[in-house]
């Protein structure tokens, strides 16, 4: 039985969006029109236009390698966002005691809080897999709907300290 001062972490690599990525590439690909046309006569205007799709583009590769990481101590979970595997971003913290419900993305424990309205959050790889879905979700506060992808031992530590509010049927 593990106590409720452990700590556990755990890695996910989120895909991104197939916008992004097209976005990057469309505003790379008009970042070097813009250069070659200030070279052929377009002049500063050309160039300006240049420096804006670069920049476009150094915004849009951040949010294309994106990596997120729960921790789990002290009854509370933490969300970190890594972007580019160099900027780390805290987004948010939980605490596991308001926490109503913590099960499989799937599981019918989830049921009854299907027809409520909640912000939703994914914190997740994004990744549409079938059977079976390494996604959980919980319920915030009931205010939060937060959707990610912890490891079983991550799981278990936190059912350690709720053991009637997580399930992993």
């Amino acid at each position: 039985m593990m106590n409720d001062n452990s700590y556990v972490e755990c890695l996910v690599v989120s895909k991104a969006s197939p916008a992004v990525k097209i976005l990057s590439i469309i505003s790379l690909v008009l970042a070097v029109a813009f250069f070659l046309s200030s070279l052929a006569g377009l002049g500063i205007i050309g160039l300006i236009l240049c420096v804006a799709a670069g920049v476009g583009y150094y915004f849009l590769s951040l949010n294309a390698n994106i990596e997120f990481e729960y921790q789990y101590c002290d009854k509370e979970i933490t969300v970190d966002k890594i972007l580019n595997k160099s900027r780390r971003k805290n987004v948010a913290k939980y605490d596991v005691t308001k926490i109503e419900v913590l099960a499989p993305s799937r599981s019918y424990h989830l049921d009854e809080f299907k027809n409520r309205s909640f912000k939703t959050v994914d914190y997740s790889a994004r990744e549409k897999n079938p059977q079976p879905d390494p996604t959980y979700t919980f319920i915030y506060d009931g205010k939060e709907k937060v959707v990610f992808e912890p490891t079983s031992e991550f799981v278990a530590a936190v059912k350690s300290v709720a053991p009637r509010k997580v399930f992993t049927d």
